[in-house]
């Protein structure tokens, strides 16, 4: 097939030999090469043939990572108190934030590729909440902003049409692949607990949220 052949979830998943639902969850995540068309996950094949080719060159895909620790990647000046309804605005103001962190060498970039793949497509993942993250050279370390919104906001476009009101925003090195995709998946999975999103929509400080995220950490 030619190298920018645009791919279906079936298509995917009978290249990859794995379940059209572990592509679709991955897509979901951000954790594989994706957009959207209308409301159908579509594929480049060039992107998926280097994805795999990352995956398997790289030995530490998975394999002797330490647990994410939200101390390490995190910090209370770090969450912010969102009160903008728009999508933009939120990811501008939340990246201005990121940007304060010392791992991260080029704010400038960082505002315009947090912008960018949010264009290429929503990073929604239903529950009310947004995970916008992206692998920059100007990153050193893997960082973490957290935006909790008092109003939920619309035009994320997500899938279960919930308004986002929880969104965390992650970058990381370019050659932190396994991290990223292990950080991904980790507060993908916390935030599925409906107790720790309404204990965050009800703090009333950083500090507080600060204390219900890093209580939630993998020991």
């Amino acid at each position: 097939m030619v190298e920018d052949a645009i791919l279906t979830i079936e298509e995917v998943a009978q290249y990859l030999r794995v379940s059209e639902r572990t592509v679709y969850d991955w897509a979901q995540k951000g954790e594989i090469p994706s957009g959207k068309i209308g409301t159908a996950w579509r594929f480049k094949r060039a992107e998926i043939e280097q994805w795999v080719n990352d995956r398997l060159s790289s030995n530490r895909f998975e394999q002797n990572l330490k647990p994410v620790q939200m101390q390490a990647i995190l910090s209370p000046d770090r969450i912010l108190f969102l009160h903008c309804p728009a999508k933009r605005d939120a990811l501008l103001a939340l990246a201005k934030n990121l940007a304060t962190a010392p791992q991260v060498k080029n704010s400038q970039e960082l505002t315009i590729e947090i912008l960018r793949r949010e264009e290429l497509m929503s990073t929604a993942i239903g529950r009310g909440i947004a995970i916008p993250h992206v692998r920059l050279n100007s990153v050193t370390d893997l960082v973490l902003s957290v935006g909790i919104s008092s109003v939920g906001i619309a035009d994320f476009n997500p899938l279960d049409d919930e308004p986002v009101r929880l969104i965390f925003m992650i970058a990381s090195a370019y050659n932190q692949h396994a991290r990223y995709l292990q950080t991904l998946s980790f507060v993908s999975a916390m935030l599925r607990k409906q107790a720790l999103r309404d204990s965050l929509l009800n703090a009333q400080k950083p500090e507080e949220a600060y204390a219900i995220l890093t209580a939630e950490e993998s020991p």
